[in-house]
Order: structure tokens, then C-alpha cells, then sequence
């Protein structure tokens, strides 16, 4: 018969006219959200620079006025650190292993940001012969996630290279893009934990020249232990 068509022709044309219709509603919805999120990434982006500015403007002022007034300015305790681990494990004791386990330091020169507690604090103290750490400042804080950050999706190690990988997993916590991502790290802010779980433990480079003298601590002309804001210097290095 002229002009006739299978029935399962014409509903393998009806399923493929309903799925392309599908397709294209879902990418002019995810066009649209995209041209939503940006904005508000904008938005974010700008208040985050003026509350950074101002953190720094209320220190420098605090300054001056306890100068004027004849008296010492002590800045609020650190609540971050970045730790980086600078030796590996032989013939340690289960209790330094477990503790760099759970701080997820399972590599030489693996490195994470560590939010500061008297838990943490204590639990640092007992690894310090085999780690380094100090307070990183925003533009450290900054460079090691734009440079070394990779996302931890699905228990798989994924690059950063869209925020969407971040907004699939942090999204719930209104954390949608990269600055959110750094501002909650370095403010310490109330899903630090989450975020910090999201980044995958950064694998840095060796310093330029190696570490020199690794079992000796920072204060006593070595490499580990605490070095407060001058673990800057071995981050840049590092990166």
C-alpha cells in the first residue's frame, strides 16, 4: 500500500521528537540557570573582596589605636592552618600513623587545611616531628585551591575545572562556586568541615632544593613543626 508507514516506525519518531524536545527544554533550563548563577557569583565575589578588605582595614586600625594608646594590639587566635606533611612513617608509632591518617596525610608532601581547636591543636602537637603547618593568609589560601585543588565526586579525585563539579556536591550548602568555596576555608566559616572533606588532599611539589634539615624543629633552625604566617613562603615554593 502507497504511503504506508510501521507502526514502529512512527513511535520510534514520536520517542525521538519527544526527547529532543526534552533535550532542548533541560539546555535552555540549564542555560538560564547558568546565566542566574553567574550573576550571583558577581554578586558574592564582590562582597567577599569588601569583607576581606574590611577584616584587614579593622586590624590595621586596632593596630593604631592600641599604639596611640601606649598598649599592644593582640590579634584573635588563628582558626585555620594549613598542614603539610614532610616525612614518611617508618618505624613510627600506630598512635602518629593514625593521627596523620586521620588528618588525611597518607603521602609526603600531601598537604590540607586544618581547622584550629584544642583537639586539633593537640593532635598536631603529637605529629609535629613530621609535619609543617602555620596560618596561611588569603592569597596562599587563594592559590592553592585555584592551582592544586581537585574535588572529591563520588569518591573520585575530579578537577576543578567548572563550577558545577563544586555545586554538585556543596550546593546544599549554598556553596555554588570557586570563591565560595575559598571563603569558606579561610574564614572558617560554619561548613568548613564539608568543604574541606570536598577538596582532596593537594599533592604539592618539593621546595626548590629539597627540605634540608627535616628532623629539627622550625624554632631550633629546621623544617618541622609550627611556623605560623611563614608557611606562606614554603606554599609558595611548594605550589
Amino acid at each position: 500500500m502507497p504511503g504506508f508507514v510501521p507502526e514502529s516506525v512512527l513511535k520510534k519518531r514520536d520517542t525521538a521528537n519527544k526527547n529532543a524536545a526534552a533535550k532542548a527544554e533541560a539546555k535552555a533550563a540549564a542555560e538560564l540557570k547558568a546565566a542566574e548563577n553567574k550573576e550571583q557569583m558577581l554578586k558574592r565575589a564582590e562582597t567577599y573582596v569588601n569583607e576581606y578588605k574590611q577584616m584587614e582595614n579593622d586590624a590595621i586600625r586596632l593596630r593604631r589605636e592600641a599604639k596611640v594608646a601606649g598598649s599592644y594590639y593582640v590579634p584573635e587566635e588563628p582558626k585555620l592552618a594549613f598542614v603539610v606533611r614532610i616525612r614518611g612513617i617508618i618505624g613510627v608509632s600506630p598512635k602518629v600513623r593514625k593521627i596523620l591518617q586521620l588528618l588525611r596525610l597518607r603521602q609526603i608532601h600531601n598537604g590540607v587545611f586544618v581547622k584550629l581547636n584544642s583537639a586539633t591543636i593537640k593532635m598536631l602537637r603529637l605529629v609535629e616531628p613530621y609535619i609543617a603547618y602555620g596560618y596561611p593568609n588569603l592569597k596562599s589560601t587563594r592559590e592553592l585551591v585555584l592551582k592544586r585543588g581537585f574535588g572529591k565526586v563520588n569518591k573520585q579525585r575530579i578537577a576543578i575545572s567548572d563550577n558545577s563539579v563544586i555545586e554538585q556536591v556543596l550546593g546544599k550548602y549554598d556553596i555554588i562556586c570557586v570563591e565560595d568555596l575559598i571563603h569558606e576555608i579561610y574564614t572558617v566559616g560554619p561548613h568548613f568541615k564539608e568543604a574541606s572533606n570536598f577538596l582532596w588532599p593537594m599533592k604539592l611539589s618539593s621546595p626548590k632544593g629539597g627540605f634540608s634539615r627535616k628532623l629539627i624543629h622550625f624554632n631550633e633552625g629546621g623544617e618541622a613543626g609550627l611556623r605560623g604566617d611563614k608557611i606562606n613562603g614554603l606554599i609558595k615554593q611548594m605550589i
